[in-house]
């Protein structure tokens, strides 16, 4: 399964002894009787071919984001490129997994933890609907279960009832209070359709805010490293009104730190200086803007270059002040699956 993969809780329990025929030894004498003869766990039969389907998935996820990868190389640098010869081959590569997850839940249709394992895979060949058609039958084997919750909350939020998407997530806190995933998960939810999660939770923008803060405390409480975590954290100074350059600085420093890469950096540096510049410390942000020299960020850099440039005009009376969420798009990550 590719990195987004749902994470599957449900336990296997069930297991009894299969009688097993008692062999001669070699020297001819008969063995006791009254020993227990060696036993097969059917549970774990099941387990070890509901294994072999996820390794079977991987390597085919891993395989057909390689033959992506080389396709878009070449579309870049101008070669030809067949679209529909990749897309015939990934569905081709595609086609055994799918049957082996449908084979194998035939056999073991309460198996939840290969039904949600079916939905991630589905949801990545088909798309929502698919996966959620998968999720609501697992739901009705297992509804203590978080992972399906948070799934069914992030399919929701894609592409259903934001207000059951809300519902599911705090079923999936409620179930399981220390996976961060799922706070980082709401989180982003609340603060991406703030206006629904308002009309939804019967609150004001600036309350909106506060939940999605309190929502993305609780994940960097749990998962204090995670760096597109601090990053999403940090993202939702953008919104708060008034503007909080101090707290702001702070996430973002603290972002910085967890920075894995000089790319990461350099992204990081950037967001940097949109602080410094709205807090009206120009000459600061453009010392951050010097340490970006990645042609990722080029016109990033470019953009935020400008709004200093027409803050510091305005400061002086001759512009219009661009508002604060000009300088950069707003980046809330994809809720994700656990």
């Amino acid at each position: 399964m590719n990195t987004v993969r749902f994470a599957i809780f449900l336990a296997v329990s069930m297991s009894f002894a299969l009688q097993a025929a008692t062999p001669e030894p070699e020297d001819g004498r008969i063995q006791d009787v009254g020993k227990t003869p060696p036993t097969v766990d059917p549970a774990s039969a099941v387990e070890k071919e509901y294994e072999k389907l996820l390794n079977a998935d991987d390597l085919a996820q891993a395989e057909v984001d390689e033959w992506i990868r080389v396709h878009r190389d070449f579309a870049s640098r101008g070669a030809g490129s067949d679209d529909a010869a990749l897309n015939r081959r990934i569905r081709e590569r595609f086609a055994p997994v799918r049957k082996g997850y449908e084979d194998f839940l035939k056999r073991h249709p309460d198996h939840t933890r290969a039904r949600v394992a079916y939905a991630s895979f589905l949801g990545d060949v088909e798309g929502d609907q698919a996966a959620r058609t998968q999720l609501e039958i697992a739901l009705r084997h297992d509804t203590n279960s978080p992972a399906i919750y948070n799934n069914l909350a992030n399919i929701h939020g894609h592409s259903g009832s934001l207000e059951k998407a809300f519902d599911y997530y705090e079923k999936a806190i409620r179930l399981d209070p220390d996976e961060p995933v799922y706070y980082h998960n709401f989180g982003t939810t609340v603060y991406l359709f703030r206006r629904d999660a308002s009309e939804h939770y019967g609150i004001d923008e600036q309350q909106v805010f506060n939940k999605a803060f309190q929502l993305y405390s609780n994940a960097l409480r749990l998962d204090p490293t995670n760096f597109p975590l601090a990053s999403d954290v940090a993202q939702v100074y953008y919104g708060a009104k008034p503007f909080r350059p101090k707290e702001a600085l702070a996430a973002w420093t603290n972002v910085l730190n967890l920075a894995a890469d000089p790319v990461e950096r350099e992204g990081v540096y950037v967001h940097l200086a949109r602080v410094k510049m709205l807090d009206g410390r120009y000459d600061e942000a453009r010392e951050h803007l010097k340490a970006v020299t990645n042609s990722a960020y080029a016109e990033l850099k470019r953009r935020v270059t400008r709004s200093i440039e027409l803050r510091e005009n305005e400061s002086r009376g001759t512009n219009t002040v661009p508002s604060a969420t000009n300088s950069l798009p707003p980046t809330g990550s994809t809720p994700s699956k656990p």
